[in-house]
């Protein structure tokens, strides 16, 4: 049987289906349970619709990002798989790169000369890494408000710069690595294919940064409350799309 049928069946479909609706309940459940808290703590209707509001626009330009992941997946691992992964996880880099390892454990380069074989290592591979994930989230959860109190001393606004230095860390890591590479194909002596990949990475960073820049600046400056919103989604949109033009 060809690996992308079986990839792409039914019962394939269905078994990736079962655990996306159960993320979609639990979605819903946390939605619903957060509005009634927030009219318990005294929130108007009016101040948790814009909430909603600002959260489903901020969630627009990530989205994209996920589903062009997604497209890439499908071509590899098939469509029910990275639907399913995607909608759970949600991180393209960590996919791609465990599918990647998984095929390669048999000899096979990911999205090349696809074999059943492949495609099981592959699906092993990207599940048993991520279990990690949930165990540690599992058994640490309730343990996190001590180790907040012991961080922050009781102090809100430390507990708020820790969490804001940790995720402006994480992205710097990120962008670091794709400005990086261009520099270091260069002194490897890379073919041209590998350098012009490297310089796209490293020119939609650039440009995602400057984009990101004005547009704050502009919404700040002017007071304009959906070019805030709308923000994080322009800014992606632009960079892909420039980055693809030049």
């Amino acid at each position: 049987m060809d690996v992308m049928k079986l990839a792409n069946s039914l019962p394939m479909w269905i078994a990736c289906g079962i655990p996306v609706v159960f993320v979609m309940i639990q979605a819903l459940l946390f939605a619903r349970e957060a509005y009634r808290s927030g009219e318990k703590v005294g929130l108007t209707k009016t101040q948790m619709n814009k909430a909603i509001k600002s959260s489903a626009v901020t969630s627009i330009g990530p989205s994209i990002v996920v589903l062009s992941g997604m497209l890439s997946l499908l071509v590899t691992v098939g469509g029910p798989v990275g639907w399913m992964r995607l909608s759970m996880i949600g991180s393209v880099m960590f996919e791609s790169i465990a599918a990647g390892l998984g095929t390669s454990a048999v000899g096979v380069t990911l999205g090349t000369d696809p074999m059943t074989k492949a495609l099981t290592m592959a699906i092993w591979t990207m599940i048993l890494c991520s279990v990690g994930w949930v165990l540690f989230g599992t058994f640490s959860a309730n343990k996190m408000e001590k180790i907040e109190h012991k961080l922050s001393k009781g102090n809100a606004g430390t507990l708020t710069t820790i969490a804001s230095t940790a995720i402006i860390g994480v992205f710097a890591a990120m962008v670091a690595s794709h400005l990086s590479k261009p520099i270091y194909f260069l002194m490897q002596k890379a073919d041209a294919a590998a350098m012009g990949g490297a310089n796209k990475n490293a020119i939609a960073c650039i440009l995602g940064a400057v984009i990101m820049y004005g547009l704050s600046t502009v919404a700040e400056k002017k007071n304009i409350g959906w070019l805030r919103e709308w923000s994080l989604t322009i800014t992606i949109l632009g960079a892909m799309v420039i980055t693809a033009l030049i």
